[in-house]
């Protein structure tokens, strides 16, 4: 019979976890791959100590390790087709006009909006930030913007869709575990999302360009992509049919190879790359020329399966200790504890919303985040005949939305990878993330 943890015995561990991680990243501003593996060790050392078997611990590990490999699969994808689109010359073309269309006063709501529409399209934050996401990075690096601001633009419009979308994995498992209709789930989540976007876009009207533009820059950029690249609209053939297979509910991992198969043919066809040996060097190195204008190599001059090493080996450890701590019963002795103690409805959601925070924070995994509270809390609300579409949005803001929040979280690392800026770096730009989960904690003490 496996042995339960008591809430003390949990809460001791989940410190051990906060107290390896927090100083060593914040702080002492290390790569996030050791802390969590320090934090991996701890955690089951102590359970050990708690007399959790490590046949157990073992089982968790292999089953966190598991639940990686499907987006440790998505991420290679998306960093082969990066590079092919490079080479296809998709990516440049969308920079060449970019530059040239986008007003630099309007460019961060220009990239809000951009990535929102995109993402409710394909209901994926994933697939607009490596696409559409990595061309307006290239567009504010020619235009001279902060790519703060525009990091947080594109992760604030991608993860609009990934929430609020119908077609989008994360809104219909929010809606599924708590029984909610996802109509119902969806026009609710609107209570927070109004005001939590509006402040967004306020926030983004702002950060209009005061300064003039290099033209001359510009202009040099336009000359050196059209060197190098047929800039045509046909080289955007292969981001249409990502766009289409995603509106026809095609599953991610079919639609990103789509992508790369037609990227392939674009390159032979419009860019005379016919070689099937480059087309596997751009895969698994990524796209590489010479260009005599820095500001173009840096922004062309990247993906490949290869570049997403740093991301598929954090994802691995961080959901080998989320897989570590809910196997061994860390979470379940912690949480089911408090809810006995909470009295008050408001009491409760607040709960659930933190405990799918904390679940984010120590598992790096925003499924898990809105499957284990949506389980373990939709009893409890139902006995005490709270509506389900409230715990339903709370997991929705406080999962969903968190996840890019967190260094190694899967999105939070994926971003950082295909932006190019760290999560802490962004964090403060990326206002709906966090002003979502702020609206949710100040309704749930006015019953709304």
């Amino acid at each position: 019979m496996n042995k339960s943890l008591s809430f003390a015995q949990s809460a001791s561990v989940l410190a051990a976890v906060v107290a390896v991680l927090f100083p060593a990243m914040f702080w002492g501003k290390a790569e996030p791959h050791m802390p969590l593996l320090a934090a991996t060790v701890a955690s089951t050392v102590l359970l050990r100590l708690y007399g959790i078997r490590w046949s157990r611990m073992e089982e968790g590990l292999v089953k966190g390790v598991q639940s990686a490999v499907a987006p440790m699969l998505l991420l290679a994808l998306i960093g082969i087709l990066i590079g092919v689109w490079m080479m296809s010359g998709t990516i440049p073309t969308i920079l060449y006009y970019g530059i040239a269309i986008i007003q630099p006063q309007y460019f961060a709501l220009s990239a809000l909006f951009l990535t929102l529409v995109i993402s409710t399209v394909t209901a994926s934050s994933f697939t607009t930030v490596s696409t559409v996401g990595v061309a307006m990075m290239g567009v504010s690096t020619a235009l001279g913007m902060d790519p703060l601001v525009t990091a947080g633009a594109v992760i604030c419009g991608a993860c609009f869709g990934d929430k609020m979308s119908p077609l989008s994995d994360t809104t219909n498992i929010a809606a599924g575990v708590t029984d909610v209709p996802l109509t119902t789930h969806i026009r609710f989540m609107t209570r927070t999302t109004v005001p939590a976007f509006a402040i967004t876009v306020l926030f983004f009207a702002l950060q209009g360009q005061t300064a003039p533009v290099d033209l001359q820059g510009i202009y040099a950029i336009r000359q050196e992509l059209e060197q190098h690249f047929t800039i045509s609209a046909l080289t955007l053939l292969p981001a249409l049919a990502v766009l289409f297979c995603s509106a026809m509910r095609i599953p991610i991992m079919p639609t990103l190879v789509t992508g790369i198969a037609g990227g392939i043919a674009v390159a032979a066809l419009l860019q005379g790359v016919t070689s099937p040996a480059e087309w596997l060097n751009v895969m698994q190195n990524g796209f590489h020329a010479s260009f005599s204008n820095d500001i173009v190599a840096s922004i062309v001059n990247r993906g490949g399966l290869m570049s997403m090493t740093w991301s598929l080996s954090l994802i691995l450890i961080a959901l080998s200790l989320g897989g570590l701590l809910h196997h061994s019963g860390v979470f379940d002795g912690l949480f089911r504890s408090l809810m006995q103690r909470i009295k008050r409805d408001s009491g409760l959601v607040g709960l659930a919303g933190t405990s799918s925070i904390l679940v984010n924070a120590l598992t790096g995994e925003q499924y898990l985040s809105i499957l284990l509270p949506g389980q373990m809390f939709r009893e409890t609300f139902a006995r005490r005949g709270m509506e389900l579409k409230r715990l339903s949005r709370t997991l929705e803001d406080c999962g969903t939305l968190v996840n890019p929040l967190i260094p190694w979280g899967v999105s939070g690392a994926f971003f950082t990878n295909m932006l190019h800026v760290s999560t802490v770096e962004y964090l403060p730009y990326a206002l709906f993330l966090w002003l979502s989960p702020l609206f949710t904690f100040i309704y749930a003490w006015f019953r709304r």
